[in-house]
Parts: structure tokens; sequence; C-alpha cells
């Protein structure tokens, strides 16, 4: 399908993706009428590139995508998810203990058990392939394009050793396109990146305006090794989509005090050259040549069409260069 947005290649393969995305994780909490139409007006614009997991709303994202992606034209859009948790029954989970620390990953699997099955994690061979035949039954659809090993964090080894062979024989069949692994940390992907031969990373909220940290090695590694960077989470949670006059989230918790005066001060630069902060926030990572995607999570038509606005809002190159002046971006940044 052709589209009016920019179009990346994920990694060395044929996979086509738009710059500006759609991730699924807030439609997980959304209802039947409302995810069909965001999705749909998302298509409609232009977006071909949509993302989501077994994790979010415990299955109920996956289930909206299904209900609109299997209504159009399998060819014309390139489809996303993950592995590495499994959606089980009260009784199935009772049979999982975790006694490991709890991480901010853990904590947010944790709270899923607020829906009515039970989200646990899983990298065994079984395990993924059981994930992927019932995120398969959820979307409605007979094959995914990429499949991203997720928030592995406390199981990097079985990742490795388990997972990562699972998907590299299914992609040497042809059943999926591209192997990934999706994070809200760089250092891991990192490590990845040496170890095995990855197409992309999904990396959440690491090179924003607010946080530049996959720039120093996490992003020079995937320019050697020909590895596509999905950025997740280009608003930071919501602090880069604000106003800024009321409280704000930053990695999913409230804003520290040193975070809202630094987006202040980004937004003051912003606002001398007319360009909204969120354009800035969204355009941002995609100036890094690595960088294929970033995939905001609207809940709405409105917030979809707002989306393609910022993604395709002029912005003069001054702008940057005043926000490294002004040290509030790395110098390193393109």
């Amino acid at each position: 399908m052709k589209t009016p947005l920019k179009t990346s290649k994920i990694g060395k393969t044929d996979l086509e993706v738009t710059q500006i995305g759609m991730g699924g994780a807030p439609l997980g909490r959304s209802n039947i009428p409302t995810s069909f139409e965001t999705l749909e007006t998302a298509f409609k614009k232009g977006i071909t590139y949509f993302d989501t997991a077994p994790h979010y709303g415990a299955g109920e994202s996956e289930k909206f995508y299904g209900n609109f992606l299997s209504t159009i034209d399998r060819s014309s859009f390139t489809l996303s998810s993950k592995v590495g948790r499994l959606i089980l029954s009260k009784e199935e989970a009772s049979k999982y203990e975790y006694n490991g620390p709890l991480t901010p990953t853990i904590k947010n699997n944790i709270k899923a058990s607020k829906y009515p099955n039970n989200v646990v994690f899983n990298f065994s061979k079984d395990g993924i392939l059981r994930s992927i035949e019932e995120s398969l039954e959820r979307l409605k659809l007979d094959y995914i394009d990429i499949l991203l090993i997720h928030d592995p964090d406390d199981y990097y080894e079985q990742a490795l050793n388990e997972t990562y062979p699972v998907l590299a024989d299914l992609k040497s069949q042809g059943i999926i396109k591209a192997i990934g692994a999706g994070m809200n940390e760089w250092e891991m992907l990192a490590k990845f990146a040496n170890e095995a031969d990855f197409d992309c990373f999904l990396v959440a909220g690491r090179y924003t305006l607010l946080d530049h940290s996959a720039i120093h090695t996490l992003m020079p590694i995937c320019a050697e090794k020909d590895i596509s960077l999905i950025m997740g989470g280009p608003y930071n949670s919501g602090i880069l989509a604000s106003d800024l006059t009321s409280e704000t989230t930053y990695f999913y918790e409230q804003s520290p005090k040193e975070i809202v005066d630094r987006a202040k001060s980004i937004k003051m630069i912003c606002d001398q050259f007319n360009v909204p902060m969120k354009a800035a926030a969204l355009q941002f990572g995609l100036n890094h040549p690595v960088v294929a995607t970033t995939v905001p999570g609207p809940t709405s038509p409105e917030e979809v069409a707002e989306n393609i606005e910022m993604a395709n809002f002029e912005i003069p190159s001054n702008l940057w260069e005043a926000l490294k002046t002004e040290k509030l971006i790395d110098e390193n940044c393109p």
C-alpha cells in the first residue's frame, strides 16, 4: 500500500515501516468501538506499522488490533507483537512463583492481575510457541511480521539461549520476517546485539528529549550491525505531550521536579521557534539514522491525527542547535 508518510526499512530485511507507527499499550485499556475507530483512522491517514503485545491489557490490545487488522489486506501493513509472557487462567498462574527483585517491569507485570487472566513470564521454547499461537488467535491473522522478546530483564540467559533460537528457526523457515527485543532499558539490548543476529530493537523512553542514554553505546552498535531501532515512549509516558501546568508522568510515575524543570526549559525554546513541544518530541528520535520508526500510543482517533500532524510539522534545524547550546540535548544528537 502506498502511504503519504515517510517509510524506513527494518535492518537487513525487506520489511518497510512508516516512520510513525502505532503503539498498542494504551489501547489495551480501551473498548471495541474506540479501538476500532482509532486503528481505522491511523490506517486511513497512512500509518502502516502497528505494534502490540500479549501483555498489553492481558490480551485485549491484540484482540482490538485483530478486530480491525483482520478486515484489511494483510500485505498492506507491518505488524509486530511480542513473546515472553503468557496469559493464563488463575489456576494455571497459581503454579508460577516469582521470588526475584521487584523491578519496575515485574511490578507492572504484577499489576496485570487486575485482569480476568494472569500474565506470567515464560521464555521457554514451549512457552514461546504457545504465545505465538495464542497471539495469532487473538489477532485473527495468519502471521506476525516482527516478533520481539519482551522485557527479559531478569531472564537474559534463557532469552538468549532458548527464546532467540526459536525465533531464529521461525525466521529461517520464513514464518516471521524479523527478530527483535523490546525493553525499557538499553543496556541488555546492547548485549543482545553483540551476542546474536537481531534485526531490530524496540527501546522505550531511552532516546527522547529528556533521556539520551541510548546514544553512546547502543546506537553505535546498532549502526555497525545494521539493527534498526523502534522508539517507544517518545513522550516519556506523558510529560513531553503535556502543557506542564499540572502533574505529569515520567517513566509511568509522577515526574520529579528536576525533570519538570528540564521539560519547561525545552518547551521555552520550542516556543521561541513556534514549534509545539510534541512535534519536537516525536521527531527527535527520527533524526538519528538508526531509528526506523517511532511508536506513540494513541487512545483515540483525535490523538492519532494529532500525532501525524506533529510528525509532519516543519522544524527549523536551529531549534536543535539551540537545545544543544543550552545543554538540553546531547551534543552528539544528530
